[in-house]
This record gives structure tokens, C-alpha cells and sequence, in this order.
């Protein structure tokens, strides 16, 4: 895809490609929801294939545009979603911390990521739905931390429902991203990594899902 003209990406000095990956009901779409529009919701349409936000940040002193894909977690949408691994930039690992199998899963993603995405993938590993009552807490904090120590990546427990850590997961992952692209790019014009937006964004499906906790 030809570079957009100059007065096209005037707005921003980064575009950033984030993915979105985990087990279906963990809360990606609800993360994606509130750090994007600022909102929550208890009751959510489950995410067929795929589907985007984008949101202008201010990092260090430079704009950064996320293009943040949120992807269905079902197995049957396995086959489209690793298309997207490749253009990745940056991938958020979700999982529930009161459900443990989608923990578990965690590394049958990383597999994935192993597979599909390049190899300076930028990782983080995020619990969702921290604010759940302790009694329903399946993945303590110190087991996820662990796993994010063994791949050598950051963590953060967040909750979609009371906005905890969601602002930090993204900036921390986009700044890590564009401090990785501010080593190896030796030109300004080359730090712009352009993303085709016209490749599917499959949104809908009726069926709800209390996908974002309580």
C-alpha cells in the first residue's frame, strides 16, 4: 500500500498496530471499549472475526495513533484471525483472572504468536476483571506475574468495569513500541508504519455476552 501524502499523516508521528488476543469471554472488547470511547457495558455482542478502534495518544512528546484490532476468541475464528498476527506491532494476552483455563491457554496463544507474528512483536500479558470479588479469583496475581517473568514480558492486572490499569496496559505497550521503532529507524518519514484499513472488519452477531465481568 503507497504512502499516504504528508498532509494525510500530518496528525500523528507513529502509527501503532495492536492486537488484542485470548479466549472468548475474557474481555477483550470490553477493554478495547473503555480505553477507546471511555465506556462499559455488562452486556456485549460476542466479536465475530474482527473488528478495530483507533485512538490518537500523546507519548513523550509525540502522537501516536493506535490502531487497536480486538479479535473473536472462538476456535472457529482461529484461521481468520492469524492473518492479523503478521502486521502486529504490539500483541495484549488476555485472559480472565476467574477463569484459570483461559489462563492456561495463555500459552497456546503465545504459541501462536510464535507461529504467525514477527519475531520484535512487542508482548504484555494482562488479567482482566480484577475487580471480581476475591472469592472468585481463580488466577492469583503472584501466577501471573510469574508467567509474564517466564516469557520476559510486562503485566498488569486491569478490570474493563472500573477502568483499573487500562490507560497504563496500552500506553506501556505503545511506548515500549515506539521506543523500539525510534532505535531502528533512521528516518522520520520511515517511523510511520501504515496499516491497511480496509482489510475485514467483521463486526456483529446478535448473540450477547457477559463477556466484562459482573
Amino acid at each position: 500500500m503507497a504512502a499516504p501524502p504528508a498532509r494525510a499523516r500530518a496528525d500523528y508521528d507513529y502509527l501503532i498496530k495492536l492486537l488484542l488476543i485470548g479466549d472468548s469471554g475474557v474481555g477483550k472488547s470490553c477493554l478495547l471499549l473503555r480505553f477507546s470511547d471511555g465506556s462499559f457495558t455488562t452486556s456485549f455482542i460476542t466479536t465475530i472475526g474482527i473488528d478495530f478502534k483507533i485512538r490518537t495518544i500523546e507519548l513523550d512528546g509525540k502522537r501516536v495513533k493506535l490502531q487497536i484490532w480486538d479479535t473473536a476468541g472462538q476456535e472457529r475464528f482461529r484461521t481468520i484471525t492469524t492473518a492479523y498476527y503478521r502486521g502486529a506491532m504490539g500483541i495484549l494476552l488476555v485472559y480472565d483472572v476467574t477463569d484459570e483455563s483461559s489462563f492456561n491457554n495463555i500459552r497456546n496463544w503465545i504459541r501462536n504468536i510464535e507461529q504467525h507474528a514477527s519475531d520484535n512483536v512487542n508482548k504484555i500479558l494482562v488479567g482482566n476483571k480484577a475487580d471480581m470479588d476475591e472469592s472468585k479469583r481463580a488466577v492469583p496475581t503472584a501466577k501471573g506475574q510469574a508467567l509474564a517473568d517466564e516469557y520476559g514480558i510486562k503485566f498488569f492486572e486491569t478490570s474493563a468495569k472500573t477502568n483499573l490499569n487500562v490507560e497504563q496496559v496500552f500506553f506501556s505497550i505503545a511506548r515500549d513500541i515506539k521506543q523500539r521503532l525510534s532505535e531502528t529507524d533512521s528516518k522520520p518519514e520511515d517511523k510511520v508504519v501504515n496499516i491497511r484499513q480496509d482489510q475485514g472488519a467483521e463486526a456483529s452477531s446478535s448473540q450477547k455476552s457477559a463477556c466484562c465481568g459482573s
